[in-house]
């Protein structure tokens, strides 16, 4: 099957990194798969990884505001490679995408990965982009009660993020060397978390939550950067606990880092279902996560982590400070967690859950077609 994503940019985000994922499994299965950006170059950090895994990647920049033309810009471009599905991701890709595939003569599939708060045009042309798709996908069940207001419920099913499991591992024997690149003591207690410094992320509250807590035996990492950034070193400075705080900007060496932590923190005001989250159940983490968007159906608090309400620094903090006093519990929550997503969020299961959407789409009923994958992949009414 020859099959092209279409982006809205190669930078280090979530959908580009489950477009990664997806793409070298697909890849990895013997389907032909290409990737295209419309962000003007130049290219993100995904475009040189989907080409160290032998995936093809392109570039068809839009110009500033609406792009009329990009469409049939984008529609040459699959024409040429022949593609037979079109798998758009996120709104922008959406708009621009969905009728360059029509044009195209392929099927088109479409992932909404998040909430995406749109302007009033813009929702105008998500939505009647959204009648031109084959089949829509959202990634938690939360979500699919979202995408009703664009799309026929008929059409949408949730298939779940997956990650590369074979990367994402407990290393034990990293542990050390992670901690010496992040200059942490090697006898510590550490919290982290991973993330684009953003008010909807709220690294702010896991600060203050743990700041008066922290210490030479407890630390706390932060991993990421964003406009929160000159925020929350001010927070830190304020609180007094700039010795005991680690901000390491962004980092390519995720995986390895995450050898550092002893627990793992999310404390979101809003998700759809965060891979960094599954990267650290994957590493056998314990986590504590707020109950927002797909989180909840991530983790079972109390079974594979610990679910808090978002905003609730009392609660945060308490769960966090009960796995610094009980490694046992955290052991046995991480190794839940582990196993949860090895079950049902490897790269490859999301991909062939794809794999299926993408043959019904391609089946005899063609444009408009109602995707016949079994009760397990539909998202039912909303």
């Amino acid at each position: 099957m020859i099959i092209v994503h279409v982006l809205s940019s190669f930078e280090l985000g979530g959908q580009e990194r489950v477009a990664l994922d997806l793409a070298k499994a697909q890849h990895e299965e013997g389907d032909t798969v290409m990737v295209v950006s419309i962000a003007p170059p130049p290219d993100g950090p995904i475009a040189e990884q989907l080409q160290k895994a032998g995936v093809r990647t392109m570039t068809v920049p839009k110009r500033r505001g609406l792009d009329p033309w990009l469409p049939l810009r984008l529609a040459a471009v699959l024409l040429r490679a022949g593609a037979e599905i079109v798998h758009t991701h996120n709104p922008q890709a959406l708009i621009y995408g969905a009728p360059a595939g029509r044009l195209a003569g392929a099927r088109v599939v479409h992932t909404k990965h998040g909430i995406n708060p749109d302007r009033s045009r813009r929702v105008w042309l998500r939505r009647a982009a959204a009648r031109l798709v084959d089949g829509y996908v959202v990634v938690t069940p939360a979500l699919a009660r979202i995408a009703a207001d664009d799309c026929d419920p008929d059409r949408i099913h949730v298939v779940a993020n997956g990650i590369d499991t074979a990367t994402f591992v407990p290393r034990p024997d990293a542990r050390s060397d992670a901690r010496r690149m992040l200059d942490l003591p090697q006898d510590a207690w550490v919290v982290g978390t991973v993330g684009r410094l953003a008010p909807e992320k709220d690294q702010a509250l896991l600060v203050a939550a743990m700041a008066p807590h922290l210490g030479e035996g407890r630390r706390l990492v932060i991993i990421g950067d964003g406009p929160e950034r000159s925020a929350l070193d001010a927070i830190v400075r304020e609180l007094n606990a700039m010795p005991y705080v680690r901000m390491s900007g962004t980092r390519s060496d995720v995986a390895h880092l995450l050898s550092a932590f002893d627990a793992f923190a999310l404390p979101s005001r809003t998700e759809g279902l965060p891979l960094v989250l599954l990267e650290a159940m994957a590493c056998a983490l314990p986590v504590v996560a707020t109950s927002v968007g797909g989180i909840p159906d991530l983790v079972t608090s109390g079974e594979t982590g610990v679910i808090v309400p978002p905003g609730d620094g009392p609660a945060l903090r308490e769960a966090l400070l009960t796995l610094a006093y009980n490694p046992a519990l955290g052991r046995r929550l991480g190794a839940a967690a582990r196993m949860h997503v090895l079950g049902r969020h490897s790269a490859l299961s999301m991909a062939r859950a794809y794999g299926r959407l993408y043959q019904a789409a391609r089946g005899p009923a063609g444009y408009g077609s109602v995707f016949e994958t079994g009760a397990n992949d539909r998202a039912g009414p909303p």
